[in-house]
This record gives C-alpha cells, sequence and structure tokens, in this order.
C-alpha cells in the first residue's frame, strides 16, 4: 500500500489505541462503580449530542418501552418477541399453521360461548369479536412506504453522485450485510436486532459517560486511521465529475 501503510499498521495502531484506552478506563468510575467525579466534563457525548437519550428514541411510550420506564411493558415485549422466535425457529413451526392453529382456536372459543350463552342467561351479542381498524394497516403501509423509498432515494443518490469514496463504503456496508444474512435467517436477525433495541439504550443511559470516553477513544483512532488511508489511497482516486472534464476538454 503507498506511503508504507498497511492493513498490519494500521491495525497495531488502532489496537494500541484501544488498549491505552481501556487502562486510562481502569482508573474511572465504570471499573469502580463510583460515577460522581466521572461527570459530563470528562468526554464529549455520543456522536455529538447533545439531548437525553429519551428524546432521541423518540420521547413517549415507544422511548418509555425501550428504556425500560415500565418494566412489567418491556420485559413483557421482549418476552412475547422471544416466544414467536423460539416458536418459529426452535419448535419449526410455519406461519401458516400457526396462523391456522389460532383462528382455530378462537372459532372454537367463540362456538363455545355463543352455544352456553343460553346456560348463563346472556345473549348470543355479548360474544366478543375482533376487528381491526383499517387506519391501522394504512398508516403501517404509509410508514413503510416512506421508509423504502427514503433508502431508495439514497442508495440512487450514492450511485449517481460521483463520489467513489461514498460509493465505496456503501457498497462494503451492503457486503457486509450479506455476509450477515448467510449467517442467520431474516427471523433471527430481526430478533437480535429486537433484543439490541431493548437491551443496549438502557445500559447506555446508565453507564454513558464511560461509554462516551471510551467510544471517543476508538472513533477518534479510527479518523486517524481513515485520514491515513485517505490521504495515501482514496485522495488518488478521481472523481467521476474529474472524468467527465477531461472528456469534454
Amino acid at each position: 500500500m503507498p506511503g508504507g501503510i498497511t492493513t498490519e499498521s494500521l491495525a497495531h495502531d488502532f489496537m494500541e489505541a484501544i488498549h491505552d484506552g481501556v487502562s486510562k478506563h481502569h482508573d474511572m468510575p465504570f471499573f469502580e462503580g463510583d460515577s460522581s467525579k466521572y461527570a459530563k466534563s470528562h468526554a464529549n457525548r455520543l456522536f455529538g449530542r447533545d439531548k437525553p437519550v429519551h428524546h432521541i428514541l423518540g420521547g413517549g411510550k415507544s422511548a418509555d418501552l425501550l428504556l425500560w420506564r415500565n418494566k412489567t411493558i418491556s420485559a413483557g415485549a421482549l418476552t412475547g418477541a422471544t416466544i414467536v422466535w423460539l416458536i418459529f425457529e426452535w419448535l419449526d413451526y410455519q406461519f401458516l399453521t400457526l396462523a391456522s392453529f389460532v383462528l382455530f382456536l378462537g372459532m372454537i372459543v367463540q362456538f363455545v360461548w355463543s352455544n352456553a350463552s343460553g346456560f348463563i342467561n346472556r345473549s348470543q351479542g355479548g360474544v366478543p369479536r375482533l376487528v381491526l381498524p383499517e387506519e391501522y394497516f394504512v398508516n403501517i403501509g404509509r410508514m413503510v412506504g416512506v421508509e423504502v423509498n427514503r433508502a431508495l432515494d439514497f442508495l440512487q443518490n450514492v450511485s449517481c453522485g460521483g463520489d467513489l469514496k461514498q460509493f465505496f463504503l456503501v457498497v462494503g456496508a451492503l457486503w457486509a450485510t450479506a455476509i450477515i444474512g448467510t449467517w442467520c435467517n431474516f427471523l433471527t436477525l430481526i430478533y437480535i436486532c429486537f433484543v439490541a433495541a431493548h437491551t443496549l439504550p438502557v445500559l447506555y443511559n446508565r453507564y454513558e459517560d464511560e461509554v462516551d470516553g471510551f467510544v471517543n477513544i476508538v472513533i477518534g483512532q479510527l479518523q486517524h486511521n481513515y485520514r491515513k488511508l485517505d490521504t495515501s489511497v482514496l485522495s488518488r482516486i478521481p472523481k467521476a465529475a474529474s472524468f467527465r472534464n477531461k472528456k469534454w476538454d
């Protein structure tokens, strides 16, 4: 690699920075259990944020759920997702089979309820019925459509923008995602993301000062290595606009 920079040297510098950061953090409250002295003045917030984690997560009930403000509801959501994952992955149920089984049980319950109403002096009109509002599906479809179009717009802007650095970064991220997809199926990947969303925010909210300090060290070293790589390799890659200018000249 030009400039004497190799993958081994970059990895060596990166691991040294992490080792130094961990050594410094051994004297900090994250390991000693006292966070009163290690306050906000010691480290910048992650990604430069200046708002609480609850506000960044959108506020309201969704943020309360992810931050375990109501432990019963949060534990119930995580337990429900785990049960669904176990049913489909460990018990090897198929969605059509499970849906048919649930509908079958529902019809049995309604049938018994309606026919036994005469014995308990109730009318058949008292049998509960499940009706899902149409607005619920409309809102879900609108939300999914907006996010899909936003993702497509971003990818097309990267493809046509002429910035080769950003293009290679996005292609590399998609390639890494494809590799991860070979390790597990889509349902397992969704479950992992769901568990991470219900554990990482609350842990970060509890130890944000310690995590911010360590992550800033790692990000600083990554930026330093990227600048070295950019100076020696990436900056020498011409952009598409320069090709077009040379062609017209």
